[in-house]
């Protein structure tokens, strides 16, 4: 990198920039950094732009219409244009398999264009990955991947499939995990924050003149089961409906997040005949104004990491409720490890929440438990710090 009086321009590549995990962490350290860097974010879903609305509005982020495309076929013209897209930036940060066409681009042309260096960012699988690894994709990850400056990954169990399938070496490779502002969470939760929207079919005998938006309110002596997760398949979250279909009637089940799988999470509600007492606000954009709503965090997903709502919910003092994915259990507090439960069904994910909801004590304890834990172990300075020694130190080619 020249030396400029100019903060390092960045390019981000993401897979989609929807209010997800790995899209709400590479938001906090922006608001980290501040104006110590120029970013430019691309989406490979256009559409999917939710995590914007985080960004600190003082910052200088910049979403270009005209970036060239991260999907398609992989012609020759159209990774030249992805590297030559590249080459005004001094850093290049790609997130997730669906930007894998920018690292690939960056493998083929970076000697040759001269491109900055590019660190890519690993953070989970979608439902065609969920129950196994493609061996194709396996392979293009190798490939792709020889001249990225830096692999990153938040789990342990990533890390060892980039070092024993992906085949990257062991210096290439960074475990870092996600961390949060911890302080944060524990602050009291604004009620008024939270919008509701009525489902999109709604049941014949309410009325018709029902306004499209009520404000969602916890009233006296109702509880909530939460979760914050994007509503894609792979979240698992009809299964979870299922789960909590047995709980008693004072409690609700609140899904915050928005995505293509809504209207089968509303289908599966109207099938256990809980559509009251299932609520889908959307995606919300400080999740640490709300969190602390929830009485119980749950968690479905077939496939997982290193989930960033679950450190989020652990700093809110909640009780973890969740299938034994990824690096889950060792997340969670000792004693909340009993409760992670094999994957792959409704029927014991609704036995913890059942123990959950039964017992106020138990859900105290834990929750105080899984607070101190996050605390000591996942918040956001520890996480900032080293991603600030990645990226300058790659910028400044150490």
């Amino acid at each position: 990198m020249t030396q400029s009086t100019r903060p390092p321009k960045v390019l981000h590549l993401h897979s989609t920039f929807a209010a997800g995990g790995k899209e709400l962490r590479a938001v906090s350290l922006m608001n980290a950094f501040g104006d110590a860097l120029h970013h430019t974010v691309v989406s490979g879903m256009p559409q999917q732009m939710a995590a914007r609305g985080a960004i600190d509005p003082s910052l200088k982020v910049d979403f270009p219409v005209d970036f060239p495309s991260l999907t398609g076929r992989l012609a020759p013209g159209r990774l030249a244009a992805l590297a030559k897209a590249m080459k005004p930036f001094d850093l290049v940060l790609t997130y997730n398999w669906g930007a894998m066409d920018g690292v690939l681009a960056h493998r083929i042309f970076a000697k040759a264009m001269g491109l900055p260096p590019l660190i890519h960012h690993e953070d989970g699988f979608n439902e065609d990955e969920a129950h196994g690894l493609k061996s194709s994709r396996n392979w293009m990850r190798r490939i792709a991947l020889r001249t990225a400056r830096s692999l990153v990954v938040p789990s342990s169990v990533l890390e060892q499939i980039a070092l024993r399938v992906w085949k990257q070496p062991a210096a290439k490779v960074h475990r870092i995990a996600n961390g949060i502002d911890t302080q944060a969470f524990a602050n009291a939760p604004d009620p008024s924050s939270l919008p509701s929207s009525l489902p999109s079919s709604l049941p014949s005998s309410l009325p018709s003149s029902l306004p499209s938006s009520l404000p969602l309110q916890k009233r006296e002596g109702e509880r909530w089961v939460g979760t914050l997760a994007g509503l894609r398949a792979v979240k698992g979250l009809p299964m979870l409906v299922e789960a909590f279909a047995g709980l008693p009637e004072n409690w609700h089940l609140v899904i915050l997040g928005e995505g293509p799988e809504r209207g089968a999470i509303e289908a599966a509600a109207q099938r256990f005949s809980i559509s009251t007492r299932v609520h889908l606000p959307g995606a919300h954009p400080n999740p640490a104004q709300v969190i602390g709503l929830f009485d119980v965090f749950a968690l479905s997903s077939k496939s997982e990491q290193f989930p960033l709502s679950v450190v989020e919910a652990m700093a809110a003092g909640l009780p973890v409720a969740a299938p034994d994915v990824g690096d889950v259990k060792a997340m969670v507090s000792d004693a909340n490890r009993p409760f992670i439960v094999p994957a792959g069904g409704a029927e014991p994910l609704g036995q913890i929440l059942s123990d959950f909801a039964s017992d106020d004590g138990l859900r105290r304890e834990l929750g105080k438990q899984n607070r101190d834990k996050a605390r000591t172990h996942f918040d956001a300075q520890t996480m900032t710090q080293a991603y600030r020694a990645l990226y300058w130190g790659a910028m400044e080619g150490k």
